[in-house]
């Protein structure tokens, strides 16, 4: 294979304009034209990643098949690609500094004076073009996190700009993502900010190649004709970039646009073929016309900031277009449902999801939410330490023991039905230190887990430091809470199901990370299946 094409994407004028979704956008339609594309994201924090992150600083953070905890926008592309990223794919400033400290203490630099340029740069641009090294991929689109001007990212836009005089101009272009506001009062589109974004760039020794232009109205040719005058692109390199009823509809419109077939003309790159996006188009009509509804509530603590949860919301996304089916959500903080309100709280749901967290806020009314979805046989769903909490009430409320607990939240509970990991007892570190990635689960074929997965082995990603504790299996077995799912080494319990209930199953793992347009997961597709038929009954 020859030497990949790079593709950098910045953004201007301000954050949160959506670059992980231009890039995974850009990254379908050219997949799409049968070229191998990958995509990484760069962030400018010094974290050495987002594992140690508050979810309500940054969102989710995202688990690759290789343990990498990374940024959120990786499970975009990784949902709009339908292949898994990896370590490679997120890098931080910290990982960049780390990496360079330990070689100088090494005395890999001989003594010179260690500086920002050409060390920082020189492993940002090393980094830059490790995946495109292994050969798998014909074009490597780049998101540099972050807004041009910003202090943090100065670095990461001088790697672009030493790359782009390495390289040959062809095989390396630069996609700007801007900001158009729209000026009520005069009922006008201003360029100006557009400008002064590019004019930053140009400070910083690059020429972006082309410019896509976030606005809430449609942009005329003459605006168009006006911006690329101004910032030095040809006409047919600004793209219109609208509010979008849905993340899934911005490849069909980048594909209006054109996006695709300007990118592969300033890479001169063939077109190949058209895209063959019939399959996604597929997606968005059983996505846009669903033939049922259903109420679905996700039980968690972090439900102010919905991003915490942003691959179980898409995972639902997923399965209801599968089944035909709108799924509305509704977030419930567990801090607020008690005894006296779980019926008015839960009483209206279809399915009853909760969500996987850190820490004991919001523990009791995770507890409370299992046992009515447990008593009144609505479908329930557990995630991680959802399946933890399943585990707990079915402890106290069916084998009657009251102080059953995870050692997480209670060290002293005499019946620590959830207990620290034996390999993590030693660990003081935080960062990248839980059990992390893709592992492998046995299932009985007995249960609603093989039927969804029709087969007996599969591999789940994992972020975790606490597990069921087998002591206590031939009681839950007893009683009626199985355990369907087995790590084969470790003999771990990944999968509980209570089997007298149209739908409870809980996993230790994480099913949202592996669930793509074009391959909703099984378990949120069953899920919702059960959810459609409680709902009919």
């Amino acid at each position: 294979m020859q030497n990949p094409k790079y593709i950098f994407v910045t953004g201007g004028v301000t954050s949160s304009l959506g670059k992980g979704i231009i890039s995974a956008s850009l990254a379908k339609l050219l997949q799409a034209r049968g070229y191998s594309v990958t995509i990484q994201k760069f962030d400018p924090y010094i974290n050495v990643d987002p594992g140690t992150l508050n979810p309500y600083e940054h969102g989710e953070c995202f688990v690759t098949d290789d343990g990498a905890e990374t940024d959120l926008d990786l499970g975009h592309y990784e949902r709009f690609l339908n292949t898994p990223t990896s370590q490679a794919n997120n890098v931080t400033t910290g990982r960049i500094y780390q990496y360079v400290i330990e070689k100088e203490r090494e005395g890999a630099f001989l003594g010179k004076t260690v500086q920002v340029i050409p060390h920082i740069t020189d492993e940002i641009k090393r980094r830059m073009k490790l995946i495109g090294e292994t050969g798998k991929y014909e074009i490597i689109i780049t998101e540099l996190g972050g807004t041009v001007g910003d202090i943090e990212s100065l670095p990461y836009i001088e790697a672009v700009r030493q790359l782009r005089w390495e390289l040959k101009q062809e095989d390396c272009i630069v996609v700007h993502l801007t900001l158009l506001p729209y000026l009520a009062t005069s009922h006008e589109l201003k360029t100006k900010p557009t400008q002064h974004s590019v004019k930053l760039l140009l400070e910083s020794g690059i020429q972006p190649d082309i410019l896509v232009c976030r606005s809430e109205h449609p942009i005329s040719k003459e605006i168009k004709k006006k911006i690329a005058l101004f910032c030095n692109v040809t006409p047919n390199a600004v793209i219109e970039a609208l509010d979008m009823p849905t993340i899934y509809d911005v490849p069909i419109a980048m594909q209006k646009e054109k996006l695709d077939k300007t990118v592969l003309g300033k890479l001169k790159l063939s077109s190949k073929n058209e895209p063959d996006m019939d399959s996604w188009l597929n997606f968005l009509t059983k996505h846009k016309n669903p033939k049922h509804e259903v109420k679905v509530g996700l039980i968690g603590k972090y439900v102010e900031l919905p991003d915490a949860y942003k691959s179980i919301i898409e995972a639902f996304v997923h399965a209801g277009a599968s089944n035909e089916c709108k799924v509305k959500l509704e977030y419930i903080h567990s801090e607020l449902i008690t005894d006296e309100n779980a019926n008015q709280k839960l009483g209206h749901l279809d399915g009853i999801l909760v969500a996987p967290g850190f820490g004991g806020r919001g523990i009791d009314g995770k507890i409370i939410a299992v046992k009515y979805a447990r008593e009144n046989k609505i479908p329930f769903f557990g995630i991680c330490l959802g399946m933890q909490i399943s585990v707990i009430e079915f402890a106290r409320n069916v084998l009657g023991y009251k102080d059953a607990h995870s050692t997480e939240m209670n060290a002293k509970t005499k019946f620590p039905v959830i207990d620290l990991m034996p390999d993590q007892k030693k660990i003081t570190s935080k960062g990248g230190t839980m059990r992390l990635g893709a592992y492998t689960c046995e299932l009985s074929k007995d249960s609603k887990a093989y039927k969804a997965y029709d087969k007996t082995k599969i591999t789940e990603r994992h972020r975790h430091r606490y597990e069921f504790n087998s002591k206590f299996a031939k009681d839950f077995e007893k009683s009626g809470m199985h355990i369907t799912g087995i790590n084969p080494d470790t003999k771990l319990a990944e999968i509980v199901e209570v089997k007298d209930h149209p739908f409870f199953v809980g996993v230790q793992f994480h099913p949202e990370y592996k669930s793509t347009v074009l391959t909703p997961h099984p378990l949120f597709v069953k899920f919702i299946k059960a959810a459609v038929e409680y709902s009919n009954s």
